[in-house]
């Protein structure tokens, strides 16, 4: 890469850094938007350099969830083949439990094409997917263990970032265009001055590993919902990756009881073992979620784009973070692809991306906001009862093509997005 003047900087204006590295696109953050945007984009041919402050995509928790409609994108960039070889399992339909009466929220075979599931891949062999494959072409760059501290800027504009080195020490990276692909705390969100709207969530969020039992059925995910309580599991092949819900901010309190009471909490809600629950030894096996949801009024700046969970941060209801921000990416791709090449990124094309992807994403929260009222805060505060299902519940159970609809709501969404031709490949160009 070659070397540029300095800019100042967001937080030091008219001091100068060190000299600037140069790029045409910097992705902040190594997640499924900003791995994608950088393989989309190196495929048109554009030098990008992701920045991931982590040294490897290995993190407990996070959403492993690949949707339908991201299936197909795979496909279409000819990594279909590979992504199936991959560990996973695989969903059909989302079932929850309201004490004893059973409803299916989501039915994905009622959907067209050859992916009528959504399959459970570890987050991080996701990543090492897209790593690898946009290792294969020439102007993309992948830095692992860089911290993005700032943003460097000149007369108003984003003119790139500051990030501390592996080592340790502060650089400078000079590009047309910084994207935020950060997620929740982003860095690039928060230099860029770019605000947010918030909306109210009743719920935080307990991770916790659960052994399976022996001769327990595969690849289910389901939930349980009774007795003030309320959780969520999903088959991680030997364990189960649960989520049990508590009310916002009362985490704290919670904890001052002994943990054999929130054992006895997951043992009545689905049934485990004592021997099952024994990986739960203390808090410390617990981790804390603190759910937030929220998008911003504009997406961008003056040489700067937010994107996926930067841009808008999601429930975890429905899992559907991953998929829409995988969509943010490869809308923004075909539309800067073009001017970047050039080495430009117009606010005009960052207000497009914007319009092109508002309404997917106000339409999911929209749909996450209604499960918030019509089912987890009353679950919460003990008030959902079995015997007077909220009406949508009611109507999922006696009309089964619903259960179509809403798979196609969470698998494949509004709008959703197809590989632009320059990033298309055959699968034995890929393999």
């Amino acid at each position: 890469m070659r070397t540029t003047p300095n800019a100042t900087t967001a937080e030091n204006p008219g001091e100068a850094g060190p000299e600037a590295e140069q790029t045409q696109c910097c992705v902040v953050g190594g997640g499924p938007a900003g791995m994608m945007l950088g393989l989309l984009l190196a495929r048109a041919g554009v030098e990008v350099t992701v920045l991931e402050k982590h040294r490897d995509f290995l993190r407990d928790f996070r959403g492993d969830t690949v949707h339908p409609s991201t299936l197909r994108l795979l496909d279409e960039l000819g990594l279909g083949e590979r992504f199936a070889r991959l560990p996973a399992g695989r969903l059909e339909q989302m079932r929850i439990q309201v004490g004893g009466t059973t409803v299916v929220m989501a039915d994905f075979r009622w959907l067209r094409g050859p992916h009528r599931h959504v399959a459970m891949v570890p987050q991080w062999d996701f990543l090492d997917l897209l790593a690898a494959a946009a290792a294969e072409e020439p102007t993309f760059d992948l830095r692992m263990c860089r911290e993005v501290t700032g943003l460097r800027t000149d007369a108003g504009r984003v003119t790139g970032v500051r990030y501390l080195d592996a080592d340790g020490a502060e650089r400078e990276l000079a590009a047309p265009l910084t994207v935020g692909c950060d997620g929740r705390g982003s860095v690039v969100r928060r230099a860029a001055g770019l605000r947010s709207v918030d909306f109210e969530v009743p719920m935080d969020v307990w991770q916790v590993r659960v052994a399976k039992a022996d001769g327990a059925t595969d690849g289910e995910v389901f939930g349980r919902f009774g007795g003030g309580q309320a959780s969520v599991t999903m088959d991680r092949g030997d364990y189960y990756q649960t989520a049990y819900l508590i009310a916002k901010g009362s985490d704290e309190a919670l904890r001052a009881q002994d943990i054999s009471v929130f054992r006895a909490r997951l043992a009545e809600l689905f049934g485990w073992s004592e021997h099952q629950l024994e990986s739960v030894r203390t808090w410390d096996d617990v981790k804390l979620l603190r759910t937030e949801m929220n998008r911003l009024r504009r997406w961008y700046g003056d040489g700067v784009l937010c994107i996926g969970d930067a841009a808008h941060v999601m429930s975890p209801v429905g899992g559907v973070g991953v998929n829409i921000a995988v969509q943010d990416a490869v809308a923004a791709a075909r539309l800067l692809a073009e001017p970047l090449r050039r080495g430009q990124a117009p606010t005009s094309v960052l207000a497009k991306i914007q319009r092109r992807r508002s309404l997917p994403v106000a339409v999911a929260q929209r749909t996450q906001r209604g499960e918030h009222e019509m089912l987890l805060r009353p679950a919460l505060d003990g008030t959902l009862d079995e015997h007077d299902l909220p009406l949508l519940l009611r109507l999922l159970r006696r009309f089964p093509f619903l259960r179509g609809l809403t798979g196609y709501i969470g698998g494949v969404g509004i709008r959703p997005e197809r590989a632009p031709a320059f990033a298309r490949r055959s699968p034995a160009l890929t393999s």
